[in-house]
């Protein structure tokens, strides 16, 4: 308590001297995204703005390894139709180092939102529009049951050797196939139960087919899930046991020291791990994680995309990303001109920004906005599978849920830890958005603590201990704990306050993300909380985690019912019936082709959750910010997505170091 006073009275201070700099808060100025960021080839965009592309140029390290023979020619390393980026701001420079701060292997992410987004399709930098990407171009057919893709002919692996139809049918018949390491098979590639089939016409050209109409096919495909289907089959077939001996596997095996075939094969799968695996990115590892205290990559020679001026990609030779312990020393390396262009773990909390707007100066950098398309800065979730059945049957009782939302007071937590920011907001996509719904964002949000101690004595929960806290069913303290990883944890100090205002017992504990993964996967917690994904564009329509139990184990609200829907019944628990009328519908979104037809069938999903709050939320996301040195160029405004990496739809192998 005295520590939760401590930090309600630093908050206090430091609102009373920013809630007036709130107002000010401003941005450097930065360009939009151009339009379009791309064209499909040197062709196409010689077509559109009357220039063409003569000649293809490299950076001068690569040219010198054409001239000693260990390289070739950049025009036998670029694909027959290679995509041209359109720079954001101007033609850049070669060289340099992009440098970035992570949080060790669990932080991967960092990685994968800004460089690693090469897969048959892209979202472009408005998150809306599907582009080509490794695939120059497709034919959906079949009233949306087949998709064609016409692959780039002459694209080649970091190693030098060709992508084709091979390296798709290897992840689909040795990867998605194999039920050891693909025991359940993604939702978004299955119809009617049953996995979409995926043919090889010819070396350039592959079909998927689905039972039923795949109506959100295309923009999964855009995620950073459509980036699994991209493997080197010439490179991890070597570890696979449908082509090498038992024995040579297992000679394999003990030398990595593993148990498993499974583990040497995902380990080799690794981009990040493994430096050996080549990779269609504009970057590939050299110092991988677990190697030191910094991941290294340098520029792939045969990266296949160019400039308008035909300079091939990327600009910058290097990008390096230190691990350190917390996102508070992120943040001091960024104050201290030590990262080049960063937003994950540094311009997320918009507490921060007096701090850095101080220190551009000092640091030499400037901060540009970010707009995320979340729908909540944080959301509440009671573990409604737990495995206290007294809790179990409190927290799946709506009027309990109802109460402890009233109780929060959350138009206070924005002013004291979001500069007032920010609107009080339930679990709904963002206002303005096809799919915004009224009831879901604002019920129950109500500062009411009468009306929370009202609904609790409704349920039973009357007597209380000598502390005042009230007692459960079974006649212990109503005690829950809020288990967090990653998230602030003075929120949750407040929320603390808040519930035990209204006689539960609270408590708050951090905890490492890795084993947070393990135990609200296992659904081993009381109450957590993550960020609210998914509020505009595609997003909530392909990844719903939070409108209803849909994918295991990420729907951590009820993982043993995403389960249950994920494996089709044969695995999990049974929901309840509004809980499977909710999945009923989303069967029928994911088989409509009609947009219309699928925010219909979205929004009454939405209408269940608005009615029951399965999950809640606090307020809408406020302003963020990317840190960016100011000799840093062409990076635009961008969006922080949950689902589409970022930056990389805004093209990050157009990022230069200006000389």
């Amino acid at each position: 308590m005295k520590r939760f006073l401590l930090v309600l009275s630093l908050l206090l201070v430091f609102t009373l001297s920013s809630l007036a700099f709130a107002q000010q808060i401003s941005f450097a100025p930065a360009p939009k995204p151009p339009s379009p960021s791309q064209y499909n080839s040197p062709s196409d965009y010689e077509k559109a703005v009357g220039k063409k592309i003569t000649k293809f140029s490299e950076a001068p390290q690569l040219a010198d390894l054409v001239k000693q023979g260990k390289l070739p020619s950049i025009d036998k390393r670029l694909p027959e139709k290679p995509i041209v980026v359109v720079p954001v701001e101007e033609v850049g420079q070669y060289g340099g180092t992009w440098r970035m701060a992570m949080s060790g292997r669990g932080d991967t992410m960092l990685l994968v939102r800004e460089i690693d987004y090469e897969g048959l399709v892209r979202i472009d930098p408005t998150l809306s529009i599907v582009l080509p990407g490794v695939a120059e171009s497709w034919k959906i057919g079949g009233n949306g049951r087949t998709f064609t893709f016409y692959l780039r002919k002459g694209l080649k692996w970091s190693d030098g050797e060709p992508f084709t139809a091979d390296d798709i049918m290897f992840w689909y018949k040795d990867i998605l196939l194999n039920k050891e390491l693909t025991p359940v098979p993604p939702k978004w590639l299955t119809s009617e139960e049953e996995v979409a089939k995926v043919e090889k016409l010819d070396n350039y050209t592959v079909r998927f087919s689905f039972k039923k109409p795949a109506g959100l096919f295309l923009p999964m495909l855009a995620t950073t899930s459509g980036r699994n289907l991209i493997t080197p089959s010439h490179y991890l077939k070597q570890f696979h046991p449908n082509y090498v001996t038992k024995d040579k596997l297992e000679e394999l095996i003990k030398k990595e020291k593993l148990n498993t075939w499974i583990n040497l094969f995902s380990n080799k799968n690794d981009p990040w791990m493994n430096p050996e695996l080549p990779v269609l990115n504009a970057w590939k590892v050299v110092t991988p994680i677990g190697t030191g205290t910094r991941v290294s990559l340098e520029r792939n020679p045969y990266y296949w995309k160019v400039d308008t001026a035909g300079n091939q990609l990327p600009y910058i030779d290097r990008v390096t990303a230190d691990i350190v312990e917390s996102g508070e020393v992120s943040k001091m390396k960024a104050l201290n001109g030590e990262i080049d262009m960063q937003s994950r773990g540094i311009g997320q909390n918009i507490a921060d920004y007096p701090l850095f707007m101080e220190n551009r100066e000092k640091g030499d950098y400037r901060l540009i906005r970010q707009t995320h398309t979340s729908m909540n800065q944080h959301t509440i979730i009671f573990n409604l599978n737990h495995k206290d059945p007294v809790l179990r049957k409190l927290f799946n009782d709506r009027r309990f849920r109802i109460a402890l939302s009233h109780a929060i007071n959350r138009q206070e937590i924005i002013d004291l830890v979001f500069l007032g920011l920010a609107e009080p907001w339930q679990i709904s996509p963002q206002r303005g958005t096809p799919l915004f719904h009224e009831a879901a964002a604002k019920n129950y949000t109500e500062y009411d603590p009468k009306k929370a101690n009202q609904l609790l004595d409704e349920i039973g929960l009357t007597k209380r201990d000598r502390d005042g806290f009230r007692l459960r069913p079974d006649g212990k303290t109503l005690e829950i704990t809020i288990e967090i990883s990653g998230i602030p944890g003075d929120i949750w100090e407040m929320v603390r306050k808040y519930w035990q205002a209204v006689g539960i017992k609270v408590a708050v504990k951090g905890e490492d993300r890795t084993l947070w993964d393990i135990r609200t996967a296992a659904a081993e917690y009381d109450v957590t909380s993550w960020w609210g994904d998914s509020g505009t564009g595609y997003e909530p329509l392909i990844m719903p985690y939070w409108y209803f139990p849909w994918m295991y184990p990420d729907s951590r609200q009820a993982p043993q019912w995403a389960l249950w829907y994920q494996s089709g019944g044969k695995s999990g628990e049974v929901p309840p019936p509004e809980v499977r009328h909710q999945m009923a519908l989303y069967d029928q979104i994911t088989v409509a082709t009609d947009p219309a037809k699928q925010n219909q069938l979205f929004k009454q999903i939405l209408d269940v959750q608005a009615k029951n709050l399965y999950v809640m939320g606090i307020c809408t996301i406020p302003p963020q910010f990317i840190i960016t040195k100011n000799n840093f160029r062409n990076v635009p405004e961008a969006y922080e997505s949950g689902q589409f990496p970022t930056h990389a739809p805004v093209n990050t192998c157009q990022f230069f170091i200006k000389k």
